[in-house]
């Protein structure tokens, strides 16, 4: 039997790609995770074959979840799931460790298809990404500035750009104000910038947002 744990904070989802999964194969048992903390409960006391991590989940994210997952289990296959399709999410998975990057409005096949790859030993990722990844090998000096951002604080600097107030990003994220004051301010110094506005800016230009 093939076990594996679909991680998302939505039930609907979940549910969702779990008939998806089972339906292509019968020997496919799927476990499910409503949040990070729950995946870490989950993967220290049971073994799973590969994995589907939503990227957006509330407290620890799927970025920061994968570190954490690797570190213990690095030999688990994960593929990232997520609302957004562009390359800087999924070059970030990529260099974290993911297996694969899927967009959650993907057709039912490929979520079978990217399983299907990982099980074996491959990995699920589009060209446009990989050679985004080999492009920034010896380029240190020349990142962009959102490259220099953590994964949280990429994740906060996109929801600024997106015109969302700290409080609502706050609730979100379910961490505290002062946290997203706080990841705001290195934000700004670490790209140097002085204001929101300066965020939007660079964000619209740069394709980060739409």
């Amino acid at each position: 039997m093939t076990k594996i744990l679909i991680a998302d904070d939505h039930p609907v989802f979940r549910q969702g790609l779990k008939q998806i999964l089972m339906s292509a194969s019968e020997s496919i048992i799927v476990e499910e995770a409503n949040n990070g903390q729950e995946v870490l409960n989950k993967i220290y006391k049971h073994s799973y074959d590969a994995m589907f991590l939503d990227i957006s989940m509330p407290g620890r994210n799927g970025l920061e979840v994968l570190q954490e997952l690797k570190r213990v289990k690095p030999n688990i296959p994960v593929l990232i799931l997520s609302m957004h399709s562009e390359d800087q999410y999924a070059v970030r998975a990529m260099k974290a460790g993911a297996s694969g990057y899927l967009t959650k409005d993907g057709e039912a096949n490929e979520f079978v298809a990217a399983l299907q790859k990982v099980l074996s030993g491959k990995v699920y990722f589009s060209s446009s990404v990989v050679e985004q990844l080999i492009s920034g090998f010896g380029k240190k000096g020349d990142k962009a500035a959102h490259e220099l951002l953590s994964d949280r604080e990429y994740q906060v600097m996109r929801m600024i750009a997106s015109g969302q107030k700290l409080k609502d990003i706050a609730n979100e994220l379910s961490l505290s104000l002062s946290a997203v004051s706080t990841h705001r301010t290195r934000i700004l110094r670490k790209m140097n910038m002085k204001s929101n506005a300066d965020i939007i800016r660079y964000a619209l230009k740069e394709g980060l947002v739409e």
